[in-house]
């Protein structure tokens, strides 16, 4: 089982010891059409977004405006209708995938925490990689070198345990935290 969710933010449970908890919102969805294998295609509402394509979707899967996203999920619905989630239950294990935070092109300090050179006595050293090559052999830079690089928004999956689900507010708490800025979609999955 797969759901479609939203990450609100995090918080603390008043409990003692307190515990860190992340809070995620169902995303409301639709099966539109159940596929093999298990799988789905579902409908959901993300933004304000309306083209031909979409609108011929919603009027194949007779759906109103507002589910203008698709997707394909894993569930465990035999027709079309809503999504179960009878599944979300307190102390449940699950694995929440999100995209983390994108932080663009980044040099190695920040990369991959290198010290950097000192900053006093006219050196030209700063913040920058320094040395990367070797003596005669091999002659080239070895792969997986720690370089500057593209930093952030890679797709990790964590696995967490259900605090609380509220069906009627549609929203999730789960022990801990998981990756990406608040506001991000991701998908969350029942871990067997």
């Amino acid at each position: 089982m797969e759901f479609i969710v939203e990450k609100i933010g995090m918080s603390r449970t008043i409990s003692v010891p307190s515990v860190p908890v992340t809070l995620l919102k169902l995303i409301d969805t639709k099966v539109c059409e159940v596929l093999e294998n298990g799988k789905a295609l579902v409908a959901y509402n993300k933004g304000k977004s309306l083209n031909k394509p979409t609108a011929g979707q919603q009027a194949k899967y007779n759906l109103s405006k507002e589910f203008n996203r698709f997707a394909t999920v894993k569930t465990s619905n035999t027709e079309a209708g809503d999504v179960d989630t009878s599944l979300l239950v307190e102390g449940a294990q699950i694995k929440a995938t999100f995209r983390t935070k994108g932080r663009g092109f980044t040099g190695v300090v920040k990369r991959w925490n290198f010290a950097g050179g000192r900053a006093s006595h006219g050196h030209r050293m700063g913040r920058r990689t320094g040395s990367i090559g070797n003596c005669e052999w091999p002659g080239r830079v070895q792969p997986g070198k720690k370089m500057p690089g593209q930093y952030g928004y890679e797709t990790v999956t964590v696995s967490n345990e259900v605090v609380s689900f509220d069906p009627a507010s549609g929203v999730l708490v789960l022990k801990g935290s998981v990756s990406g800025p608040n506001g991000a979609l991701g998908r969350v999955r029942i871990a067997k």
